[in-house]
């Protein structure tokens, strides 16, 4: 310690070093605590608000719980947290008679943001009626939201939204797969159902795109490890459920895409142009199966003949050249036709919604330079869900909410969601399952998705259980106002009609 000495200077000069030393070094240790320091995020927590919206002309108020919950190891320790938002309708004295619908997303590093505020959730992002951004950013009340039948939550898995790992000693490996992914999620939503007491309630899963993978996965997962039976599952843009489309199969899948997106561009020639889309699809999807697979299967020993007139008639249905179609061998990829559809007017497709426009670099080339489609949504979305958390929800946290989180390595290997929903299907004749796909989404096609039903159930006993519906927009169908509306309602229906009466027995 320093004595103070009045006789001279010294000590005075020794103490405003040594106060200098101690500040520079607080500060020092301030800039180190930042660098490594990282905002946290609740393990266990939520916050409750209360609002009003009005669907299909009726006007009631609702409960959102905005929160975390737990990912627990086997010893009960935390190490992720999960988080969530949960609508439930007020004034509901009986709830074992309300549906619950538990809603996902996919990527698989992606967010539940976009159905949640653009689909079935009571807020709606601000974009026009075709789905474009507009400005100045924000939300409104969705007037067609499945709210009034049904409670909903929105899950984000771990690294998405604000969802974390907390012990970062952890394996990834347990979070980031598709049966990893599927086994915790089992567990997490047992959690919540016990919690929300909601274990009576009719029970929904609905994914989009890879979501898809994640809730067809789940329904057998939920049945087996957590003994919890749905009434549905809703795909919505499904991806292959593991179910194998390779060769042939694969390059003549695509061909009805082609043709929705060509006539949606006024390039088919003037005979189909004139006729509606729903017209002129079951024309193209006939000789897809019946014509061109066949002829595909054949590889190099089909005659130069029926290869001529097989590249007339994708010419005919695609919107493409004889000469390019010929060039490829008529396997056309999807990124080529991105590019090559409108290459003679400077513009590229969009990938999940063919409708949008992209600009590249330079007119030549095999692929486009960018999703245009993906821009206009992160340019709408991002700033509106970022707004609607911190002002609508008051959950208040400096933790980035990721709109894509890192999710990478993921394992795909044993994929076998699809035969899970299957099995799911055969051992509960409660369960139905409705796809909701888009006829300009390039990325998980409609046709596809048609496909997938059809070798879901290769006995064809379950078929009255599968409902399939289509749209006259892309990837996410329900940013068109029209399909937004349709979409809800069709889920309304599809939930109406897999609760039985009550009393009836579960019968195949």
């Amino acid at each position: 310690m320093i004595k103070n000495n009045t006789n001279n200077g010294y000590d005075q000069l020794a103490m405003g070093y040594l106060m200098r030393y101690l500040l520079s070094s607080t500060a020092a240790l301030v800039n180190i605590f930042c660098l490594f320091a990282q905002p946290e995020i609740p393990a266990d927590t939520a916050v409750v608000t209360k609002h009003e919206i009005s669907v299909k002309g009726q006007r009631f108020s609702y409960t959102a719980y905005k929160g975390t919950q737990p990912v627990w190891n086997d010893t009960g320790k935390a190490i992720a947290t999960v988080d969530y938002t949960y609508y439930e309708r007020d004034g509901i004295d009986d709830r074992s008679s309300r549906p619950l619908v538990i809603s996902f997303n996919g990527g698989p590093g992606s967010a539940s943001v976009w159905m949640q505020i653009a689909y079935t959730g009571p807020t709606l992002l601000e974009i026009d009626d075709e789905g474009y951004p507009v400005q100045p950013y924000g939300i409104k009340k969705n007037p067609y939201s499945i709210l009034d039948i049904a409670d909903i939550v929105f899950v984000n898995p771990v690294n998405t939204g604000y969802s974390r790992i907390l012990d970062e000693s952890v394996d990834k490996s347990v979070f980031f797969g598709v049966n990893a992914d599927i086994k915790y999620l089992a567990e997490w939503l047992s959690t919540f159902v016990n919690r929300r007491n909601r274990w009576l309630s009719p029970k929904y899963l609905i994914g989009e795109s890879y979501g898809t993978t994640r809730v067809a996965g789940l329904a057998l997962e939920l049945q087996n490890s957590q003994w919890m039976y749905l009434n549905g599952v809703i795909l919505v843009s499904p991806t292959d459920l593991g179910i194998r489309r390779d060769g042939p199969v694969d390059m003549a899948l695509r061909l009805p895409y082609f043709a929705a997106t060509a006539w949606y561009h006024g390039k088919l020639p003037a005979d189909l142009q004139r006729k509606d889309l729903t017209e002129i699809l079951p024309e193209v999807e006939q000789f897809t199966v019946s014509e061109f697979l066949p002829a595909l299967v054949k590889g190099g020993a089909l005659s130069p003949v029926e290869k001529q007139a097989m590249a007339t008639k994708m010419a005919r249905y695609s919107g493409l050249s004889e000469k390019v179609i010929l060039q490829n061998n008529l396997d056309i990829a999807t990124s080529l036709f991105w590019k090559e559809l409108l290459r003679d007017s400077g513009y590229t497709i969009g990938r999940l919604d063919s409708r949008y426009l992209g600009i590249d670099r330079r007119d030549g080339g095999e692929r486009p330079d960018f999703n245009a489609e993906l821009t206009a949504w992160l340019h709408a979305f991002t700033p509106a869900i970022n707004h609607y958390m911190r002002n609508d929800l008051k959950f208040q946290t400096d933790v980035k909410y990721n709109m894509f989180g890192p999710v990478h390595p993921w394992d795909r290997s044993n994929d076998r969601t699809g035969e899970n929903l299957r099995q799911a299907m055969a051992q509960n004749p409660y369960l139905h399952v409705m796809v909701q796909s888009g006829y300009y989404d390039g990325a998980c096609d409609y046709f596809s998705a048609k496909y997938n039903l059809w070798q879901l159930d290769p006995s064809g006993k379950l078929q009255k259980r599968m409902h399939f519906m289509a749209y006259r927009s892309g990837h996410m169908m329900y940013l068109r106002k029209e399909d937004l509306e349709k979409g809800n309602e069709d889920i309304r229906n599809f939930i109406r009609s897999s609760i039985p009466a009550k009393g009836t027995p579960a019968k195949y």
